[in-house]
């Protein structure tokens, strides 16, 4: 089982007929506009969690940060200098502000999926007004138009219905969360045996790697929902304090560790890494390391108690995600995949 934030992919697959890339004429969004829809979008859930004026105070400054991406030569170059793609600039690599249907402009993005050159697909990381399925042949349209030079495979965008709700578009990663303070269910007895302790190191760190190589050999999918954490986050996750061996019997079974962040307009604790080994699986101690989590965060950092746990879980993912919905998190929507070829 593992429940850890998707790695950003990157591209190197060689595109034999360049295109000009298509300019940024339309004047940049306004964030406020962007998070306003996000807010129409959202979550039912959402609403119990957090006030509207925080969540969009939030939004709006997540996705000032994201504008740079429209106009930053700095971080274009960066990406056209890795990418290294014969006939492609700068510019190609620029995030655009596309007209789309009536009324709705995207903000979209190239990207690539798990580090896979193969895998190109352009994200939705704003609109100018919630998006319908009526409005998709439009959006795959402005795709297309968009990023046609690097030949993506789908369009990604973000759904608050649940999964398979949308025939015609393929679920990806869901967002699970939850309050801190609900997980904690201090009436829910645990099992004693099951432990956590401090990390202190990567001592382990091997042994989440093979327990991952374990469960893609088992999984083939699984290499595509779920990637094991790094050595800098894990030092990064360790320094915080919120980086935990998991213990059963006094024996290494696992990780458990997150970071504070902001997601979906929300005060969070990011899972970095959420892992039982397959020697441990099939006991039923995966639903019980969020509760364990959340009563040890409550203990040790009382400082965190506002926030919620939040991971993205690849719907498909048999093992994850159905374990966090036991453990009592909720999904509060995800992404979902359009088809541009």
């Amino acid at each position: 089982m593992a429940d850890a934030a998707p790695h950003r992919p990157r591209y190197r697959e060689r595109v034999k007929e360049p295109h000009p890339a298509p300019g940024n004429a339309a004047p940049a969004p306004d964030p406020a506009l962007l998070a306003h829809t996000d807010l129409q979008s959202g979550h039912a859930r959402l609403r119990d969690w957090a006030t509207e004026e925080d969540r969009h105070r939030r939004l709006t400054a997540w996705h000032a940060d994201n504008l740079e991406l429209l106009t930053s030569m700095d971080i274009a170059h960066v990406r056209a200098d890795h990418f290294a793609l014969p006939g492609l600039h700068a510019e190609h690599y620029l995030d655009r502000w596309e007209p789309a249907a009536q009324g709705l402009h995207a903000l979209l993005s190239i990207r690539f999926e798990n580090l896979d050159v193969q895998r190109p697909f352009v994200n939705v990381s704003g609109l100018s007004r919630p998006w319908t399925p009526a409005d998709l042949p439009a959006l795959r349209d402005a795709a297309n138009r968009a990023y046609h030079p690097f030949r993506p495979a789908t369009l990604r965008l973000t759904t608050a219905l649940p999964v398979d709700a949308l025939p015609g578009l393929t679920p990806e990663f869901r967002f699970l969360t939850a309050p801190l303070q609900d997980l904690a269910r201090p009436d829910l007895t645990l099992p004693p045996e099951l432990t956590l302790r401090p990390t202190t190191d990567d001592t382990h760190l091997q042994d989440a790697r093979d327990a991952y190589a374990a469960l893609d050999a088992q999984h083939p999918a699984h290499a595509r929902q779920a990637h094991v954490i790094d050595a800098e986050q894990l030092a990064d996750t360790v320094q915080a304090g919120l980086m935990y061996d998991v213990l059963v019997r006094g024996e290494w079974a696992g990780y458990v560790g997150a970071q504070p962040a902001e997601e979906i307009g929300l005060d969070v604790l990011q899972v970095q890494e959420l892992l039982l080994t397959p020697h441990h699986r099939g006991h039923g101690y995966g639903p019980h390391l969020g509760t364990l989590f959340a009563r040890t965060v409550l203990r040790d950092h009382p400082d965190h108690a506002h926030r919620h746990l939040f991971g993205t879980i690849h719907a498909h993912n048999h093992g994850a995600y159905p374990a966090a919905l036991r453990a009592g998190r909720h999904d509060v929507g995800g992404y979902t995949l359009l088809p541009l070829r």
